[in-house]
Parts: C-alpha cells; sequence; structure tokens
C-alpha cells in the first residue's frame, strides 16, 4: 500500500449545504447541529484551479451548489466548460435504471453532455482531448451495486490514462455509518459490482476514490501512471493528479438528510436507508416495489398470502417496465419515519427480509430469478444457496466475517472524517 497517496491530495478545507438534522436515536446514529457542507460549494478553494482550464464535469441532477446546478456556477464565474458527462439515469437524472441515455447538448447551455452508460462507460482519449482537467460531482449513496462508484473508476481510470488531473468535489454518504453485506467475489465482478468491498462500505465518494487508487484498483495502465505520480505533490508547476474536496461538519456518524433525490426510484431518505436490504429483491420474482409510491420499502408478489400488505405497481416515469406491473401483489411494507425505518435497520442490513419472503413464497423453485442476477447483487453465489438451504441469518453473517474484517483495515486507511467506531 502507498504510504504517501499525495499525487492524491485531500484539501482539507471548509466546505455549505445540506441539511443535519440535531439529536440522536435509538439506532445509534448521532447527527450533527451545524449544517453540513458539501466540497461542491466549497467554490472559491477548488475555483483557482480552474482558471484558464477547459473544464469536463461529471456529474447529475444532484450537482448542486446552494441550489444551483455546478454546471450554471462554474460558467457564471467564468470557467469554461466544454464537456459534461452523465451517469446512470442521465445529466438530468429522470433515466429508468438500465435505459439507454443518448449523447446531446445541455438545452440550457448547449454544452455536449456524453452519457457514460451502457456500451460507452469510459471516455475516451477522443472525448478528453480537449479537456484540462476533470471533475466529479455526483450524490451517492454508499451501496456496493449503486452505480456511481463504478462510473467514477472508469472516469478516474481515463483521467490517469490520459494524464489528466482529476477534483471528486465530495458528498457525504448518507448510508456512511456502518459497514456489512457480503465482500464481492470478483468471480462475480460486473458494473453493479466492480471492486472487492461489501454492500455496504462506509465511504464517501472521495474516500472510495481514494482507495480505488491507493490500492492500485484500477486499470493497469493507469495504475501505472498512479504508481509513477504517487509522490508528485502539487505546486505552480505541476497539477495534481487527484484531488479531493473536502466537506465541513461531516463524519461517519452524522445522519445526512439528501436536499435532492439521486435516481427515480429512491426517492426518499426511507428507500435509501432501505436499499441495501431490499435490492435483493431484484435478484427474485417478487417485485420491490418499483412503480409504487415507496420502491423498495415495499415488496411482494400475487401469489404470497392475500392477507400480507396489498399493493400494485403500475408504470410511472421512474419504472417504464417491471415485475408483476398492473398485478394486485401480497407482501410487506416496511417503511415509516426516518427513524422508525433506522431502528428496524439497527445499523446493518436486514436478511431477515429476504429470509421470510423465501419462507412463505408458495413456490420456491422459482424465487430467484433464472438469470442469476441475485448473485451478482449479492456479490456472489452462496447467498442464494444459502437461502434455499434455510441457513440462519447469524450462520450468513458469519460467513461474511473474515472479509468483511480485512476490508475495514483496509478502509481505514483512506477516511477523510471521524469514523463511526
Amino acid at each position: 500500500m502507498k504510504k504517501l497517496l499525495l499525487g492524491l491530495i485531500a484539501l482539507a478545507f471548509y466546505c455549505k449545504s445540506g441539511i443535519a438534522q440535531s439529536g440522536s436515536g435509538k439506532s445509534g446514529i448521532t447527527t450533527l447541529q451545524s449544517p453540513i457542507i458539501p466540497g461542491a460549494e466549497r467554490v472559491e478553494v477548488y475555483l483557482p484551479y480552474l482558471k484558464g482550464k477547459s473544464v469536463a464535469v461529471f456529474a447529475n441532477q444532484t450537482s448542486l451548489v446552494n441550489g444551483t446546478h455546478l454546471v450554471d456556477t462554474l460558467i457564471k464565474r467564468g470557467i469554461k466548460i466544454v464537456k459534461i458527462f452523465g451517469p446512470e439515469h442521465g445529466f438530468r437524472g429522470t433515466a429508468d435504471a438500465g435505459e439507454h441515455v443518448t449523447d446531446a447538448k445541455d438545452k440550457a447551455t448547449g454544452i455536449p453532455v456524453i452519457s457514460l452508460y451502457g456500451d460507452h462507460k469510459k471516455p475516451t482519449a477522443e472525448d478528453l482531448k480537449d479537456v484540462d482537467i476533470l471533475i466529479f460531482d455526483i450524490q451517492d449513496v454508499g451501496v456496493r451495486f449503486y452505480t456511481f462508484i463504478s462510473s467514477l473508476q472508469y472516469y478516474l481510470e481515463a483521467a490517469l490514462e490520459n494524464h489528466k488531473p482529476l477534483m471528486i468535489l465530495d458528498r457525504p454518504n448518507p448510508n456512511g455509518f456502518y459497514v456489512d453485506g457480503p465482500v464481492l467475489d470478483m468471480k462475480f465482478k460486473s458494473f453493479i459490482g466492480m471492486q472487492a468491498v461489501p454492500i455496504v462500505y462506509g465511504m464517501t465518494i472521495g474516500e472510495y476514490g481514494l482507495m480505488l487508487a491507493g490500492e492500485n484498483l484500477l486499470s493497469q495502465k493507469a495504475n501505472a501512471i498512479n504508481a509513477y505520480n504517487i509522490t508528485t505533490k502539487p505546486n505552480a508547476d505541476t497539477p495534481f493528479h487527484v484531488t479531493v474536496i473536502k466537506c465541513k461538519n461531516y463524519d461517519h456518524n452524522s445522519k445526512y438528510i439528501l436536499p435532492v433525490m439521486p435516481s427515480p426510484n429512491l426517492k426518499s431518505m426511507q428507500s435509501i436507508y432501505l436499499y441495501p436490504s431490499t435490492c435483493f429483491f431484484e435478484g427474485t420474482v417478487l417485485s420491490e416495489g418499483r412503480g409504487t409510491d415507496a420502491p423498495f420499502q415495499i415488496f411482494g408478489h400475487p401469489t404470497l398470502l392475500k392477507n400480507l400488505y396489498a399493493f400494485t405497481p403500475k408504470p410511472n416515469a421512474g419504472a417504464k417496465s417491471s415485475k408483476c406491473f398492473n398485478q394486485l401483489c401480497y407482501g410487506w411494507y416496511i417503511g415509516g419515519s426516518n427513524e422508525e425505518v433506522l431502528k428496524k435497520l439497527n445499523g446493518k442490513i436486514q436478511l431477515s427480509y429476504l429470509l421470510q419472503a423465501y419462507k412463505l413464497f408458495p413456490g420456491k423453485d422459482s424465487f430467484f430469478l433464472k438469470n442469476n442476477f441475485i448473485n451478482k447483487l449479492a456479490g456472489n453465489d452462496l447467498l442464494q444457496l444459502q437461502v434455499k438451504t434455510k441457513a440462519t441469518e447469524a450462520a450468513i453473517r458469519k460467513s461474511w466475517q473474515p472479509q468483511l474484517n480485512a476490508f475495514k483495515i483496509i478502509r481505514k486507511k483512506y477516511l477523510l472524517y471521524k469514523d463511526f467506531e
């Protein structure tokens, strides 16, 4: 491991927005009285690095600076933005999960927008030929199968491979107060899981980027360039390579309420908190609540017991097609207030939802999808087997611990904020 991670430099300046609530609940999460300030709002810190440069911005609808989009903010400050890159769900964040998003021009600015999702996940040398510096500013939710960390990896690789400096404007992790779940077996690597990290990894997007570079988890070419430059410190003549602009008033015990929801089906804090536990249902025939007002807070199926919670998923703007549409389903609603949901989760992934649904499902042979998507979500093929063989939650958790403990040691090296433990 690189002792000196600095070609990766975290600027520990004070950054202003987002919401932090005071008080604490039985969930074990403490909150802060001062407002949490994302890195993007520390404009005065990073603006000098952008003056006179041609800038590319990787952003979406969450990339706000005091309510104004980062792109508009930088343009008003005289920064030359030549390109915008957009992730899954698009630059404006309106596309459905997995939906193809075409390249276009931003209507407000006329700047070219390039989608980094689908077949074109990584900027090419052609994409970056007119770019001097890259910025990454997207709100993540701290869950392995949420694809923004995969997009960050490709963006970071492209920056290093093409000798372009990258600045990550850090944002709080709304699930950053615990670490849990199976660590991905690299045999099951995919765009929803590119690294051997647990489902809930407890790092901000900036901390995660530092880990990718610091542990040489990038492409062979990017790793070689990164290693060569690792002890290079930025000065007037030598640019930085990866810089993280830190948040202010944030730590890993904070409860951060997102001012803008990050994607169409994570449209409430309750869904964001429950997502690590209920996204497993995407690998089953059960509805995970897409097409309802409470995705990832509801799950069920038409064949389950009729005395359970009833709901009917229907196509909507965030879920144009999904399982069980227009069918009356029976299952569970596990939502509630933020504090109620956090109390149910108790600082961990709740496996009981998946285990209980399997126990009550009448056609057990058809519970998991035939494409074994559950294995990509879990990051292994063991969880499916454990559920089918009726392993206890305690036994399943025990099987995670050796790799989980090893990951926690690596994670600690890259934390920029006070940890929860």
